[in-house]
């Protein structure tokens, strides 16, 4: 079993796209997911696994698609993955976050990025993830996901420090359980 952390890309926002938490946890359930959890209500499923990555998240993609009648972009994650990202933060200050992608970007890519896109804002690609410095907030940046997304060809969901590290301790409890339980 893997302990993954599943980040979902806007439900529940604005009154659009609306998911109760109960029926995204039966959901993860229907495809085999144990120990299901979620935090907040914009998307956060942390849970254990016995599949793959890959073949997860396309599963998951299409039973929320059919379940919820929209699609809805999942991002993941393995508690592993997830572990590292505050500390490799380059940007300690507050004004911080962090964009998963859920594929790894080409250097192609990275280079297509414009460092001056959104003046005062910047940016550090490292790995599957975009570090963001937001002195004015995520809500104001022009590095949204439709620009990631087109730029790096992949998928990309935000979320801020705070968030990352909830969804951190979430996973350490799951992987306690499953060392003292193990799922079958």
């Amino acid at each position: 079993m893997t302990t993954y952390i599943a980040l979902l890309r806007g439900i529940n926002v604005g009154g659009n796209n609306k998911v109760p938490m109960k029926d995204l946890s039966a959901v993860f359930q229907s495809v085999g997911c144990v120990e299901v959890r979620t935090y907040i209500q914009s998307g956060n499923v942390v849970f254990a696994c016995a599949r793959v990555e890959s073949e997860l998240r396309v599963e998951l993609e299409t039973r929320i698609r059919e379940r919820f009648g929209f699609a809805v972009p999942v991002v993941l994650r393995s508690a592993e993955e997830l572990r590292p990202v505050p500390g490799a933060n380059p940007f300690p200050e507050a004004e911080s976050g962090v964009m998963f992608l859920a594929d790894p970007p080409t250097p192609e890519g990275v280079a297509k990025l414009d460092p001056n896109r959104s003046p005062g804002d910047s940016f550090v690609v490292h790995g599957r993830e975009v570090y963001l410095h937001l002195p004015n907030g995520f809500a104001n940046t022009k590095f949204t996901n439709a620009y990631l997304d087109s730029k790096l060809s992949t998928v990309s969901t935000g979320r801020n420090l705070r968030t990352v590290a909830k969804l951190i301790e979430m996973a350490h409890e799951i992987d306690t359980i499953e060392k003292v339980h193990p799922c079958p």
